[in-house]
This record gives C-alpha cells, structure tokens and sequence, in this order.
C-alpha cells in the first residue's frame, strides 16, 4: 500500500504543497492536483482510461477506505502490537474489479480470518459503485435504450455492462416509484392539470394505452407531479372516481381550478370529489385538436386567429372573435368550428378570471415540456412488454427533470403576480396554507 502511495503521491510533492505560509484546504487540494497532474505528465501516465491517473486515484482512494474500514474492524490497524493474540487478524487481500464512473477499476479487497469482516464502501459481490447506478438511470431517463446504454458504457470506459444488468440496475426504482406514487401531498393546488401520453404496451398483442398524469401547481408556484396511472382508453366516471380519491386520501382537501381535455366522466368526478373545483378544458389540446383539421401552412394562421378568442377579455368579446373566426375559417374547415362549439361550455370559464390566472391555464410551458420529455423517452423503445416496463420509464424521466433548479426558478419568479390573483379570486382557499 505504502508503495502505491509513493507512486501518486511523493514526499516532495506533499513538502511543495504544505511549505510556505499556512494554506487553505481548498488551496492545498488545488495545488496537490496540479502537482499530481505534473507528476503524470512527467511520466507519460495518461489521466483517463484504464493505466490513466484518475483510475490509480480511485483506486487508492478505494483501498484506503477499505483498509480504515478493517482497521474499525479489528480494532487496531496493521501491525500494531494490540493486535496479537486478539483473536482475529489481517488475512491477506483478494483482487476485484468494480465498475465505476471512470470505468473498470481493479482493487485489492483486505480479509480477516474469521471471515467477519463485511465492508461498507465497496460490498460483498457489488461490482458496481453507486455513482455507475445512477449514470445508468440518468441515461436511460435521457431516452437510451438498454442496449444503447450498454453499448455507451463499452465505448467510452471500457465497462461490459449487459442489457440484462442494466435493466435489473433501473429495476430498482420501482420501490422508489411505489413510494412517490403514495406520498403526502399538499393541501390545496391553485390549479392541477390532467394530461395523458400515449404508449405502445404488449398485453397479448401490442395496443395504444394512455397513461395519464395529474400535474399540480402548488402554492409557492413550483410544478408538482401527483402521479401515473395507466388507463385502457375507455375510461369512465368509476375509473376518474377511483384516481381524483386516491390523490384526495393523499392530503389534497382543495382544488381551485382542476384543467383537462373533456376526458368521459372527469368533470362529474372533479365535482363529486372538490365541489368547489372549477372545470377548464386545456387550450393547448383544443388548439392541438384545431390543428389536426387543418393543413400546416395554414397553422400560423389560425394560431394567431384563435389566440384573439381564448384572450378576449370578456365572454362577451370572446364571441365576437369567435363569430369572426368562424366568417373566415367555417368554408375550409368546419370541423374546428364544430369543436369549439362543443368545448364551449367548458373553455369560458376562465375567461372571468384575471389575466395572470389565466396565463397560468393557457401558458402551458411546464406541461409541454414534460410531455416533450415524456415522448423523446418513448420513441426509442418503440413499445413496453408491460404496464410496468412503461411506468419505470415515465418514472425515471419524472425523477431526471430540472436538475439544476433552473426551469424551477423561472417558473417561481413568474408565479408572484397569479398567487395574488388567485388568493384574491378565491379568497379563504389560497391565503390560509401559505407558507
């Protein structure tokens, strides 16, 4: 070990970094790395890959802590006196190779002889450090395949990592889902958006099946994900019944505004389960559906056409529009006349709203980026064995989203201006969970 040590890390080079005025910690790291990095260059030793600097770091970092972990252990460390006639001692060392970040990294795992000792760092039978777990579910949220991911890992660290294993690796998340799919909720969502993707699932033979996700906007203005459920298609009143009960007994007394596409039977359970709920169709699906009926070139068009009815500042004054819309586009497409007609009753209702509610129902940037997600995450699979199979996959995308915080941050800084509309609009049933 002591050899090892020398070979990274020389006395000079410690007497370098350590000499002079007293420094600090995170200078002295700074300065042992630009020596170590000399050190490598001087001898032709490359940073990456399997001889490289970075794989004999983690290599000694490894050994090192498993050495201090046996010294806990026994009680002493090696070569102690207490250590004679103790009852156990060092039993040599055992090769094993462990996947890690950098790639394959071969250690010397220390023995006892009693064969007691069980390491915490690197465990009995893991080849793989936690670090390389979770690389693999961020690839695989990211859209790869297993087979892709594996393919990744032998090409850029060497490590053979079959697409069984892989998936084994992401199997793991199910406990995790099962946990965040039955976690507490908030009490109160300004607004809650109900929206579905459909997948491509074997059951027999490959079928069309939406899974459904309720996205809440919570009090502070940050998106929360309620859930997955995957659904046949059919659904009815029972099946909306069962879901809007099951996110209700999770702590949800309250909904202000719940948002969806005129789904059979969730209006009437949005009712049944918070009374007090107002029901809204989602713009951005009647616009989507709008767009279905029309040719492309005409989409700018008509996009610009019906943004002045869904902003119109009164019912009254979204009528109007709404009879201009239909003069200049009834003759070439009646069917998106014929749609909004029938969605009528439930697009107004947000028109008595103030502008910044409203702009949270229409602008649907976190909603859009999620389901954006959601299909990149999709498409590479082409279809799931199982319901399973198919969740995991939207699960990991869901744990992946906004890792820096970022995307999080804008949509707060935005949120100020609709938290005072809302607790104004619905006085008593914002105010009172504020945090």
């Amino acid at each position: 070990m002591a050899r090892r040590k020398q070979d990274l890390v020389s006395e000079t080079t410690l007497d370098k970094a350590t000499a002079g005025r007293v420094e600090t910690r995170d200078e002295l790291d700074e300065q042992l790395a630009a020596q170590l990095v000399e050190h490598a260059q001087a001898r032709g030793t490359s940073l990456v890959g399997p001889d490289g600097l970075l794989s004999k770091l983690t290599k000694l970092v490894l050994e090192t802590s498993l050495e201090a972990e046996m010294d806990e252990h026994l009680g002493y460390q090696a070569h102690e006196v207490a250590g004679r006639n103790s009852g156990n001692s060092r039993n040599g060392v055992r090769p094993k190779t462990v996947t890690t970040e950098i790639g394959p990294v071969e250690i010397d795992v220390p023995r006892d002889r009693n064969s007691s000792f069980e390491p915490k760092l690197v465990r009995k039978r893991q080849r793989r450090l936690s670090g390389v777990e979770d690389m693999v579910c961020s690839l695989v949220a990211k859209g790869l395949t297993t087979g892709e991911v594996s393919a990744h890992l032998a090409e850029i660290y060497g490590a053979q990592v079959s697409k069984d294993t892989i998936s084994r690796i992401t199997d793991r998340v199910l406990e995790g889902m099962s946990e965040w799919q039955n976690r507490p909720l908030d009490r109160v969502y300004p607004v809650v958006f109900i929206d579905c993707i459909v997948v491509k699932i074997r059951d027999g033979q490959v079928a069309n099946r939406p899974i459904y996700t309720a996205i809440g906007v919570t009090v502070d203005g940050e998106r929360d994900i309620l859930g997955l459920w995957v659904g046949t298609g059919g659904e009815g009143a029972k099946y909306w019944q069962q879901v809007l009960t099951e996110i209700k007994n999770r702590g949800v007394e309250d909904v202000c505004i719940v948002v969806c596409d005129g789904l059979k039977g969730l209006p009437d359970s949005i009712t049944a389960t918070w009374p007090a709920a107002i029901t809204q169709t989602c713009v951005i699906h009647l616009l989507r559906n709008s767009f279905r009926y029309a040719s492309r070139k005409d989409w700018a068009t008509l996009a610009r056409d019906l943004r002045l009815v869904y902003t119109a500042p009164t019912e009254a004054a979204a009528l109007d529009r709404f009879a201009e819309f239909s003069e200049v586009w009834e003759g070439r497409y009646p069917a998106i006349i014929k749609l909004w007609e029938n969605a009528w009753a439930e697009f107004v209702p947000f028109l008595a709203f103030d502008p910044e509610i409203r702009s949270v129902i229409y602008t649907t940037n976190a909603i859009e980026s999620l389901n954006a997600r959601f299909r990149r995450a999709v498409k590479a699979r082409g279809h799931f064995p199982s319901e399973n199979a198919a969740l995991k996959c939207l699960y990991l995308t869901v744990i992946s989203l906004d890792p820096t915080g970022r995307g999080r941050q804008r949509w707060t800084n935005r949120w100020k201006k609709a938290l005072n509309a809302f607790a104004i609009t619905f006085e008593g049933r914002i105010i009172t969970i504020q945090k």
